[in-house]
């Protein structure tokens, strides 16, 4: 079993974080979000009674296109497959430091669920991984599942995952600035197999 603890950046540390943004409107209960990307479409199941702040702000992102066009940059394989940074760095900006309160942990990290990524308690973003196998040692360490996989799961055991952590383990090991700053640009000139998020939308 994995013991080290996950290391996930928003964008800037706890001491530089801004007031948390008032909620946009609240999800429904159940949402389904389709993801299409270089490999072929999945769908998430979005539930708000596991993560009501995580499942809300997750909406918000979509509803926002902030995950189209952006890139699957930290995927290892029997562990995690993370999106979650916008592919126009002024987009990214305009997210910067908006971190939102934790939600308890309601269900485990087993395969196939979705989870914000964060460094510490309430500085969760916008960065989202999706658990390829148990990792219910993440729960220990508040990592609250807002969904799961519910079609397509084949699709996202399929994106690459051949650059491990080299493309963007964490702004701690010095390997999200390029990211952040640059979007695409970066990701696309030194890591040109990645996988890419084309689309999330919600399912009518």
């Amino acid at each position: 079993m994995l013991r080290r603890a996950l290391v996930f950046v928003a964008f800037a540390a706890a001491a530089c974080r801004a007031p948390f943004p008032r909620a946009a409107d609240p999800a429904p209960s159940i949402t389904r979000v389709r993801i299409e990307t270089s490999k072929g479409p999945f769908v998430l199941e979005v539930n708000r009674a596991w993560a009501p702040r995580g499942a809300d702000r997750f909406l918000e992102l979509v509803r926002t296109k902030f995950f189209d066009d952006s890139r699957f940059f930290r995927v290892r394989e029997k562990y995690i497959a993370q999106f979650g940074i916008a592919g126009d760095p002024a987009v990214t900006r305009k997210w910067e430091g908006k971190y939102f309160p934790d939600d308890s942990v309601r269900t485990s990290n087993v395969r196939g669920t979705f989870a914000f990524a964060m460094t510490g308690p309430n500085l969760r973003n916008t960065q989202i991984y999706i658990n390829l196998v148990d990792n219910k040692q993440l729960d220990a360490q508040g990592f609250s599942p807002i969904g799961r996989v519910v079609e397509g799961m084949d699709v996202v055991d399929r994106i690459y995952s051949g650059y491990g952590e080299d493309a963007g383990g964490g702004l701690r090991l010095g390997k999200q600035q390029k990211m952040l700053e640059l979007g695409n640009k970066h990701l696309d000139a030194e890591f040109p197999k990645l996988d890419r998020l084309v689309r999330a939308s919600v399912v009518p």
